[in-house]
C-alpha cells in the first residue's frame, strides 16, 4: 500500500494494531531473520577516505550477524547484564555498528559523542553507569583516545576499554605510516585496556551463549546534551526500535536498495532511522568517512560515491544540501530514487535548486531522541508541502496544545503550539533516566511534550515553527545555553546574559550572545570572547558573536527574552549575507509569523532570484518586505 496522504495513514492502521503485528521482539530476533533471508546480500559498507576507488569494506547479512553475535558474547563475559551498559566513543566505522547491535543484545548500548570534551563524555559514562567503554586506539589527527583516557579516570565503574584501530582501513603507504607516528597511547586510568578486534576474535559467532532477551526492554541510551552539568539521557526499548525499522521497510526500503548515509553512528538519525530500516528491509547501508558528511574530500567526491556505490536512497540535512549545491553533479545517479532530509525544514529555494540540479525528489522529516526518533515525513508517493515535515507516521498520534485556563488544551487547524507525539517509540513515564525529568512530560498521560513549536493544517501536514526549548543545534549537536550564559555572568563587568543559536550556513545553528553590562563596566566584546573561551568547557559551545547592548530585552519578571535576540540575530547574519553578495538589498525587519515563527522581510532594489541565492543556505524563512 503507498503512504500519500493521511488516509494511507489510516489504512494502514486498520490492517491491525500494532502490537499484532508479527515483528521479531529483539534486536537478536530482526538481525536473525534479515540474515536467514539475505545472507550473502551486502549490508554494511565503510570506507575510511572519500575517494571512489578507496579502500572500502563490506559486510554481508552473515558477516555482519557472525561480529555481532561475537561482540555480544563478549560483552556478556565481560560481565555486561541485560541491565548493564556498553558505551562507545567512536567516528564512524563497521566496529561501531558492531558495538551498536552487540552492545543491545548483551545488555544496554550507550554511543556518545566523540567531539564533547572530556568532562561531558565522564559525566555520561557515570550517569549510565558504563562498565565497558569501546573507542580508539591512539590515532593520528584525532584526540578520542586521549579524551576517552581523561573521561574514563572520572568514571570508577568502567572495568574494560576495547580500542579499535583505524589503521587496518588504509592501504600502503599510509599504513606503514601510522605506527610512526601514531601518538602515545592513552592508558592512564584504572581500567583494562584490551584491543576489540583480538578480543573478538575470541568468542562464537553462530550462536548467543547465553538466552536473548525474553521481549521488551530498555537496549540503549541517547544522551541529548552534555554540554554543561548531568546531560538528559533517554531510554529506549526494543519495541520502538524496531518500530522505526519497519516504518523504513514499510514505506521506503527493500533489500534491492542501497543507501548512503554520511551520519554519525552516536545520532538517533543514523542508529535508529537508518541501522534498524536497514535490519528491517536487507537494504545495504554505505557510511564515508568516519568523519562523514564532515570528512575530507566527501562533499567533492559525493556524487561519484552514489555512482559507485548505485546508491538509491541519499540521507542528509539541510546544511549538507546547501554544500553539495555549491558542486556540480559530476556523476551518473540515475540509480538515486530519493533523498531524506531532517534536523531543520528546508528553505524552499535550496529544495528547488537541489531537485533541478540532480532531478532527486526530498522527502522531509522530523523526529527527536526522547520518541526513539521517528515522528512525520512528507509522503513518498503524496504531496510534498516544502517546509512542512509532513504527515505522521502510522501508529503515531501528534496533538498540538496550548495553555488554557485549565490547564493544556488542543489547538485548532493551523493554531500554533506545542507539539506533542504518542507512538511505539515514547516510552511514557521513562523517557529519560531520571525521574525527576519526566515529571510534566505528558499530555494525556501518553503524549510526550515534545518542547518544540508547530501547528497541523487542514490536510494533516505537521509544521514546526519554532522550538519551546532554548537549545542550540549545531550541526545536530545540542548546546545548553545556559553554559555560555553563566560563563559570561563570571565576568564582573557584565549584569545580564542571553544566549542564542544565530543562523549558520554550513551548522545550522552556531552560539553567539548578547550582554548588558553593569553600571560602568568597560569589557570589549573581544575580551569577553576571550573570557568565554577560558571559562566554557566544551569547544563547540563558543560563541561565534558576542555583542554588547545597552540593555538586552526582557519580560514583564526580568527574564531575558530570547524571541527578540533571536531577530536581532537573524537580521545580522542574513544582511551579511546580501551584503557581501554584493546586493542592494538589505533586512527590513524580522517578524513572528504565526505559521512560519520568525521571518526576515527584506526590502531593496534587487533581483528576487539573486536574494534567494545568497540566503538559500539558511533555514530560516524570508520575504520581500512589499508582501502582505
Amino acid at each position: 500500500m503507498a503512504f500519500e496522504s493521511v488516509a494511507d495513514k489510516h489504512a494502514i492502521e486498520s490492517e491491525m494494531t500494532w502490537e499484532a503485528r508479527e515483528l521479531p521482539r529483539t534486536i537478536h530476533g530482526v538481525l536473525s531473520e534479515v540474515e536467514r533471508k539475505f545472507p550473502g546480500r551486502p549490508a554494511m559498507s565503510f570506507q575510511i577516505e572519500s575517494g571512489p576507488k578507496d579502500k572500502a569494506e563490506t559486510l554481508t547479512w552473515r558477516e555482519l550477524k557472525t561480529k555481532v553475535t561475537q561482540a555480544a558474547n563478549m560483552f556478556r563475559d565481560m560481565g555486561v547484564g541485560e541491565e548493564d551498559t556498553v558505551a562507545y566513543v567512536l567516528p564512524i566505522c563497521n566496529e561501531a555498528t558492531v558495538t551498536f547491535l552487540g552492545g543491545m543484545i548483551a545488555g544496554i548500548v550507550n554511543p556518545i559523542n566523540p567531539l564533547l570534551e572530556p568532562e561531558q563524555i565522564g559525566a555520561i559514562l557515570r550517569e549510565t553507569g558504563a562498565k565497558v567503554v569501546v573507542t580508539l586506539r591512539a590515532f593520528p589527527k584525532t584526540d578520542v583516545a586521549q579524551k576517552v583516557c581523561e573521561a574514563v579516570r572520572h568514571a570508577p565503574q568502567v572495568h574494560t576499554v576495547l580500542e579499535v584501530d583505524l589503521n587496518r582501513y588504509l592501504t600502503p603507504p599510509k599504513s606503514w605510516i601510522v605506527p610512526l607516528i601514531r601518538p602515545k597511547a592513552a592508558h592512564g586510568h584504572h581500567a583494562d585496556v584490551k584491543r576489540f578486534d583480538a578480543e573478538l576474535a575470541k568468542y562464537p559467532g553462530d550462536r548467543l551463549q547465553f538466552g536473548d532477551s525474553a521481549g521488551d526492554r530498555v537496549a540503549a541510551y541517547f544522551h541529548t546534551g552534555g554540554t554543561t552539568g548531568m546531560p538528559k539521557v533517554a531510554q529506549h526499548r526494543y519495541s520502538g526500535m524496531i518500530y522505526n525499522g519497519w516504518v523504513g521497510h514499510r514505506l521506503l526500503f527493500t533489500e534491492e536498495d542501497a543507501i548512503i548515509c554520511p551520519l554519525p553512528l552516536f545520532h538517533v538519525f543514523a542508529c535508529h532511522v537508518i541501522v534498524m530500516a536497514a535490519l528491517a528491509s536487507g537494504a545495504h547501508v554505505v557510511f564515508p568517512t568516519p568523519a562523514g558528511y564532515r570528512g575530507e574530500g566527501v562533499f567533492d567526491n559525493f556524487w561519484k560515491l552514489v555512482e559507485r556505490w548505485r546508491i538509491t536512497f541519499v540521507i542528509t540535512v539541510p546544511t549538507a544540501v546547501s554544500a553539495l549545491m555549491q558542486r556540480k553533479v559530476d556523476a551518473d545517479i540515475s540509480s538515486v530514487q530519493m533523498a531524506f532530509s531532517g534536523s531543520a525544514p528546508m528553505p524552499l529555494e535550496l529544495f528547488n535548486r537541489f531537485e533541478k540540479a540532480s532531478d532527486v525528489t526530498i522527502v522531509e522529516g522530523y523526529g527527536l531522541t526522547e520518541a526513539t526518533c521517528l515522528v512525520s515525513c512528507n509522503p513518498p508517493e503524496g504531496t510534498k508541502k516544502v517546509g512542512s515535515v509532513g504527515i505522521p507516521f502510522p501508529y503515531t498520534e501528534v496533538k498540538i496544545v496550548r495553555a488554557g485556563e485549565g490547564g493544556l488544551v488542543e489547538c485548532a487547524t493551523d493554531e500554533v503550539g506545542e507539539i506533542c507525539v504518542a507512538n511505539p517509540g515514547v516510552y511514557v513515564g521513562n523517557t529519560y533516566t531520571d525521574a525527576e525529568k519526566n515529571r510534566d512530560l505528558y499530555y494525556e498521560g501518553r503524549f510526550l511534550r515534545t518542547g518544540d513549536l508547530g501547528r497541523l493544517d487542514e490536510d494533516g501536514y505537521l509544521w514546526i515553527t519554532g522550538r519551546a526549548k532554548d537549545v542550540i543545534i549545531r550541526g545536530g549537536h545540542n548546546i545548553d545555553p545556559a553554559e555560555i550564559e553563566e560563563a559570561l555572568l563570571a565576568h564582573h563587568d557584565v549584569a545580564f546574559a542571553g544566549a542564542i543559536g544565530q543562523p549558520d550556513a554550513h551548522a545550522g545553528e552556531l552560539p553567539c550572545a548578547y550582554v548588558e553590562l553593569v553600571e560602568g563596566g568597560s569589557v570589549t566584546a573581544e575580551e569577553l570572547m576571550e573570557h568565554a573561551r577560558v571559562h566554557i568547557h566544551e569547544r563547540a559551545a563558543y560563541p561565534k558573536h558576542i555583542e554588547i547592548l545597552d540593555e538586552l530585552p526582557k519580560t514583564a519578571v526580568g527574564k531575558v527574552f530570547k524571541p527578540d535576540l533571536r531577530k536581532r540575530a537573524i537580521a545580522r547574519v542574513y544582511g551579511q549575507a546580501l551584503e557581501e553578495a554584493g546586493l542592494g538589498a538589505r533586512v527590513a525587519e524580522v517578524v513572528d509569523d504565526p505559521k512560519r515563527g520568525l521571518v526576515a522581510r527584506i526590502e531593496g532594489a534587487a533581483d528576487r532570484g539573486e536574494i534567494a541565492q545568497a540566503l538559500s543556505a539558511y533555514t530560516r524563512p524570508w520575504e520581500m518586505a512589499s508582501q502582505d
